[in-house]
């Protein structure tokens, strides 16, 4: 009885304890996708995604590759982590494919660490000697499609495919034919081809398949023609196993899966992942499709480069303005496409021919200082309408394009920081007109043989057979000196960066950093050289020297542009000068007969295997016979080439006034197709003499900004300072201006001088006198009283001629 008690009592409090225990443990909550408690839970995996799934992987004979890891999501699309995944291979009704039969086209390691690597044939398994399993793909060579299908937890992947094909070796853009677009009128489309092929012809020759090309967009044919910006369409491209694309038999477009296009410059154009590509900014670009897991060169795709530029300044929308100084003027351009279609967001250079007193930003100039300025736009490649070198020319990419030129005056005047030099002299004399002082001489290391200064009017660069020397214009003391290298500086470029410099003892020309230092150099002698207002481009005069030491003109001419570095050509005639025309679609040349070569290449096209590839002739003649010069200068009004010569002592003056079929003036807007552009030009004055003066040699041409006057420079005798007016229409007034005796003498020849930027004053600097005298150009006089005298010394005694003239512009202090 005790016994029966005690295992009562026991069973009693041990269901009890169980009864507990239970009744307070957490129950795990259960959430159902369908909320009404039954059926797929939530947190389970559901969905299994293989990527990329309307694309698939194309794979050559023998190629291994390998899926990439499948998304696996649940009922809410949250991610899940299955544990693991197994793949296999199916045919398009998703019967499972024997991985071991000899018709295998593809196989997949099912499972394990390499599980997913794809094999275009068939896995090595069980071959023993020490190769494990799934190292090895032997090709079957066979052709076609099949899906990879990933499972985990009971769930299947969308089914992948896979497109097995003989190894591509090239991929050309083209057109699909229209047999490959849906065609709502006959019903033309996959199914369409199915249940009736005779509808839907398939024509690997023309790149149409199975499979139609999307109707999203129409197609773009981009070996026709190039393609407006904002334009959208559908790329298409054929691909071929073997060199011959002529063969249909070695297209198999229709075999391999979906081919993605990248564009090596993506400011042309913009492709998305299914081939839709919208055209941008002008331009040339080479398309690269990508198969296979590789990447081959397909063609090129253009957008059409502009065919005019027009500059007009508002409200009036006219050539020419009045703006005051620090006062902004925008400037509208409106650019039209080879296609009459409007382009937008160029990338064009604005450029000034005086940036000095009004420079040009983008869509606007601000006036610094009083002055006159052209200002002109260019689309410049490689910046605006790009192209690839062996596409340069085709459709027009790659070929720079100029506006009409827009004249801008600043009213007013300036003062002049004058510094006179010379080459027979170790002196440089700083004369600054707002404070009406002569500064004390300035002795430099070396006697000068030349003397620029940068546009910014901050640096002034001497030349010497021993070193370049660069002299502050603001500090008026020397700050730098490099022995490395000696010549002659020819030339400064526009943004203040690059000087030109000849050596004729090492026969070598340098393009030289302003800030120190060789970029680049060239076998030769240089004579003049000139840049381009952008600064792409140099142009530079050749000659021989002699045995004394002396350069004589002859008939090679050396470009230098940032697109293509260096170029040498030949002209007809020895060329010693040279003159960059305003707008710069080219330059003139002086000799026996003055010539010119424009800025448009010529090109010739050429196509093989239905990629076209061009040649090009740079800088080509661009039809001048102007009459004979030794010195040029191009006005800034794009009106006129003046020119001067020195036959036999008789000095002779030219002026060739330019028009061309877009109205007067040099031609603007797009290259003519593949020809060159050429300049015409009449000789409203020919070789008509300077009458009063005997010319050893023409040393200059200077011209006011607003183009109405110009003076010439010479050695020799005469007392007089030939100057010219012009006439915007036709023949101008040449006449001379008698230069006033001096304290130091009778001035016998103006041999150098320069304008100030306000067009008041030019500074003639004489020999006889040694002095620079001050013409004014208003009543075209010359004041004795206002002479300068510099008193250079000279390297031999007495003093020396300032032959060396440079004016650096500043505000008054009134």
């Amino acid at each position: 009885m005790r016994r029966f008690v005690t295992l009562v009592f026991l069973l009693f409090f041990t269901v009890s304890f169980g009864v507990s225990i239970s009744g307070c443990a957490k129950k795990t909550s259960v959430t159902y996708c369908n909320g009404l408690g039954f059926g797929t839970i939530v947190g389970q995996t559901s969905k299994i995604l293989l990527s990329p799934q309307n694309i698939g992987i194309s794979l050559n004979y023998g190629e291994m590759g390998s899926v990439s890891h499948p998304s696996a999501t649940d009922c809410k699309n949250s991610p899940t982590s299955p544990s693991s995944f197994t793949y296999g291979i199916t045919d398009a009704n998703g019967k499972p494919v024997d991985a071991n039969g000899s018709q295998t086209i593809a196989d997949i390691v099912p499972s394990g660490t390499n599980a997913g690597r794809l094999c275009a044939g068939v896995w090595n398994r069980n071959t023993g000697g020490g190769i494990p399993d799934y190292t090895t793909c032997t090709p079957n060579n066979l052709s076609g499609t099949v899906y990879v299908v990933a499972n985990a937890d009971s769930v299947s992947s969308n089914p992948l495919p896979i497109y097995v094909h003989p190894v591509v070796t090239s991929v050309v853009l083209g057109v699909p034919s229209t047999d490959c677009i849906h065609d709502p009128a006959t019903n033309c489309s996959p199914a369409a081809f199915i249940n009736s092929p005779t509808v839907c012809t398939i024509n690997p020759a023309n790149g149409c398949c199975t499979a139609p090309v999307s109707t999203a967009s129409l197609p773009l044919d981009v070996t026709a023609g190039c393609i407006s910006q904002g334009v959208t369409g559908q790329i298409a491209a054929r691909v071929f196993a073997g060199t011959d694309t002529t063969n249909p038999a070695n297209n198999i477009s229709c075999r391999v899966g979906h081919l993605t296009y990248t564009a090596q410059t993506g400011a042309v154009v913009g492709i998305d992942q299914d081939g839709i590509a919208t055209a941008l900014q002008p331009g040339s670009t080479t398309i690269t499709a990508n198969v296979s897991n590789a990447g081959s060169s397909a063609g090129f795709f253009s957008t059409c480069p502009p065919a005019s530029i027009v500059l007009s300044v508002p409200p009036s929308n006219g050539p020419s303005a009045t703006v005051d100084l620090n006062t902004t003027q925008p400037i509208t351009a409106k650019v039209l496409d080879t296609h009459n279609v409007q382009l937008t967001g160029l990338n064009l250079q604005f450029v000034s021919t005086t940036p000095t007193t009004i420079p040009a930003s983008t869509g606007a100039v601000t006036p610094l200082l009083p002055g006159a300025a052209a200002i002109t736009a260019v689309c410049q490649p490689p910046n605006c309408n790009p192209a690839p070198v062996n596409q340069i020319g085709l459709f027009g990419n790659g070929k720079p394009i100029t506006s009409n030129p827009i004249e801008i005056t600043a009213p007013g005047t300036s003062s002049t920081v004058l510094f006179i030099g010379s080459t027979q002299s170790q002196y440089i004399v700083p004369v600054d007109f707002t404070m009406n002082t002569v500064g004390a001489p300035v002795r430099l290391p070396y006697v000068p043989n030349s003397m620029v200064i940068s546009d910014d009017g901050a640096s002034i660069y001497m030349g010497s057979d021993k070193e370049i020397m660069t002299f502050s214009a603001i500090t008026n003391g020397l700050t730098s000196q490099d022995p490395s290298v000696s010549g002659k500086v020819l030339a400064v470029s526009p943004d203040s960066s690059t000087l030109v410099i000849t050596d004729p003892v090492r026969k070598l020309i340098y393009l030289y950093k302003s800030t120190g230092g060789v970029e680049s150099t060239f076998g030769g002698v240089g004579t003049h050289a000139e840049f381009t207002p952008d600064n792409s481009t140099v142009y530079i005069t050749m000659g021989d020297v002699d045995g004394s030491g002396n350069v004589t003109p002859n008939n090679q001419l050396l470009i230098h542009a940032n697109d293509i570095g260096w170029y040498l050509t030949n002209s007809a005639q020895a060329t010693p000068d040279v003159t960059v025309g305003v707008p710069s679609v080219g330059a003139f040349f002086s000799g026996t007969v003055t010539s010119a070569k424009g800025y448009c290449a010529v090109t010739t096209a050429t196509t093989v295997n239905g990629q076209t590839t061009t040649s090009n002739v740079y800088y080509p003649d661009a039809a001048v016979t102007g009459p004979a010069t030794d010195r040029l200068m191009a006005t800034n009004d794009g009106l006129h080439i003046l020119g001067a010569k020195a036959a036999g002592g008789v000095g002779t003056f030219s002026d060739m006034l330019l028009s061309s079929a877009t109205g007067p003036g040099l031609p603007v807007g797009s290259c003519p197709g593949n020809n060159a552009l050429t300049f015409t030009q009449t000789p409203v004055l020919a070789n008509v003499p300077l009458t009063g003066i005997t010319a050893t040699a023409i040393t200059g041409l200077d011209a006011t900004s607003d183009s109405s006057l110009a003076f010439v420079t010479y050695t020799g005798t005469g007392g007089v300072l030939p100057m010219y007016k012009t006439s915007a229409g036709g023949a101008g007034t040449l006449s001379s201006l008698p230069l006033a005796t001096t304290s130091g003498g009778t001035p016998v020849a103006p041999v150098a001088g320069v304008f100030s930027a306000d067009n008041s004053t030019f500074f003639a600097g004489t020999s006889g006198d040694n002095a620079v005298h001050l013409i004014n150009r208003t009543t075209l006089t010359d004041d004795p009283t206002k002479a300068i005298l510099p008193k250079l010394p000279g390297v031999n005694g007495g003093v020396a001629t300032p032959d060396l003239i440079v004016q650096r512009p500043r505000k008054t202090l009134s």
